[in-house]
């Protein structure tokens, strides 16, 4: 497989205005307080996230907020597999860990990976974003689920 490595403001690229408005009217149905500038964010911070994942072996876990946009773009399913395939990969895959348990320790290590996988991959990590790094709520999601690992 083929890996086409995006630098980090053509990645941004690949989410247009419309489809950037609409995760971030979808990501309202669950977030009615999210304003437009920290949709913008989100949505930023969602497309490093998997960007990061398609550069790295190891599985990824997104924190909450994360997971929010992330859940959304998964149900428009057109627009998130040509994501996936201009990043190089044929889908990337929402893996639950069926079982996992909420183990605060572990949630810090696996949000701290994911930060600095996102940072080497280029991106800004966006402290409101991840917990650990400013405000964010701590993840349910390494309780949880990752990215799929991409097989290089």
């Amino acid at each position: 497989m083929t890996i086409t490595h995006q630098r980090p403001t053509e990645a941004l690229d690949l989410i247009s205005r419309d489809l950037r408005a609409l995760l971030i009217k979808d990501v309202r149905k669950d977030w009615p307080d999210l304003t437009d500038e920290t949709g913008e964010r989100g949505v930023n911070q969602m497309v490093a996230f998997l960007a990061a994942g398609t550069v790295t072996d190891s599985p990824l876990t997104p924190s909450l907020r994360v997971d929010l946009f992330w859940h959304r773009f998964l149900q428009r399913t057109v627009p998130y597999v040509a994501f996936s395939r201009s990043l190089g990969v044929d889908y990337i895959h929402h893996v639950p860990e069926d079982g996992a348990g909420a183990d605060p320790e572990e949630g810090r290590a696996a949000m701290a990976a994911t930060a600095a996988a996102i940072k080497a991959a280029g991106f800004e990590v966006d402290p409101e974003f991840w917990p650990g790094m400013g405000a964010a709520d701590c993840s349910q999601c390494h309780a949880g689920c990752t990215d799929s690992p991409v097989n290089k």
